[in-house]
């Protein structure tokens, strides 16, 4: 704290603000590298837009940006502008150099959990994609295996990114996942055959000989969370002649959770599969399931005459 302070008793300058806000994340919340580049993307556009000085924010100027940058977002996202700034103005508190009371000035985003429905991919549409992919690059043959790993295991983009060659036992054809991702809890999953043969493929004909532990490479550095998203997966769905409102890598991961519920898995497995902590984020792909629905749905009561 002693040096955030002496921070703020020099001149107000956006770039240092910025990075002791993310070195207070990372000491005293233990935020991980990834949520860190999300929540420094708001709050650099935070400072643009208020000049970068902190020392005349207002409840207005606040207002203004959460409203404007929410414009055109999905609740969600939305969330996410709300929950970074919120999280700097308590660093900007911690310090000294705002009122406690200016965090009340962040509005709130109005969003029913699990009310949307999930967007995903039928199996066959997910076919169209791993074959719409040109095996004959190292490039496709890396973006090959990403994808089986994450339609066939339903991985997070980062989980993906993350994976290292000492995650894998061939022998015993399981994965590990989970230290890097969400809620850093290792999980030991088994491998299907199709998925270890792409990932195999990589590894012998695509990757480049490098030192990097890292299984995926992007120009001889590790692929990022966000390459997995952007560039392979809406890649692969743009040559598959696929547009969905949705691109991202939880694309294939909703898609894995809605195919194993459409073949009469329970919830439970499902939720195990995609390692939830809570069966409420798995109920969230019941919805899909039209024909189960029917079965359980009551008929609308006649309106009687007053």
């Amino acid at each position: 704290m002693s040096k955030l302070k002496s921070t703020m008793g020099r001149m107000e300058r956006p770039s240092t603000l910025l990075q002791e806000f993310c070195e207070w994340m990372h000491r005293h919340r233990g935020v991980r590298a990834s949520t860190l580049d999300d929540r420094s993307r708001v709050v650099r556009a935070f400072l643009e837009a208020t000049g970068g000085s902190v020392a005349r924010l207002g409840a207005a100027s606040i207002r203004a940006f959460v409203l404007n940058a929410a414009r055109g977002r999905s609740p969600a996202s939305a969330k996410n502008v709300v929950a970074a700034l919120r999280a700097f103005l308590r660093f900007l508190i911690a310090g000294g150099l705002v009122p406690a009371e200016l965090i009340d000035a962040v509005p709130t985003v109005a969003a029913w959990r699990l009310a949307a429905l999930p967007r995903y991919l039928t199996a066959s549409e997910v076919e169209r994609v791993l074959g719409a992919v040109d095996r004959s690059t190292p490039a496709g043959l890396r973006d090959r295996a990403v994808l089986f790993l994450l339609w066939r295991l339903g991985l997070r983009a980062g989980e993906v990114a993350a994976l290292c060659f000492d995650d894998f036992d061939w022998t015993g054809g399981t994965v590990r996942v989970g230290l890097s991702g969400k809620g850093r809890r290792e999980t030991r999953l088994p491998l299907p055959q199709d998925a270890g043969d792409a990932v195999l493929a990589y590894l012998e004909r695509g990757r480049p000989v490098h030192a990097d532990p890292h299984i995926f490479l992007r120009a001889r550095r590790p692929l990022s969370r966000q390459a997995v998203a952007t560039v392979v997966v809406r890649t692969a769905l743009r040559r598959a002649g696929l547009r969905m409102p949705s691109e991202g890598a939880h694309l294939l991961r909703h898609s894995l959770a809605t195919h194993l519920l459409r073949q009469g898995q329970p919830l439970q497995a499902i939720a195990a599969v995609l390692r939830h902590r809570s069966i409420e984020m798995t109920a969230h792909y019941a919805k899909v399931d039209v024909t189960r629905l029917a079965l359980i749905a009551q008929p609308w009561p006649e309106v009687t005459s007053c």
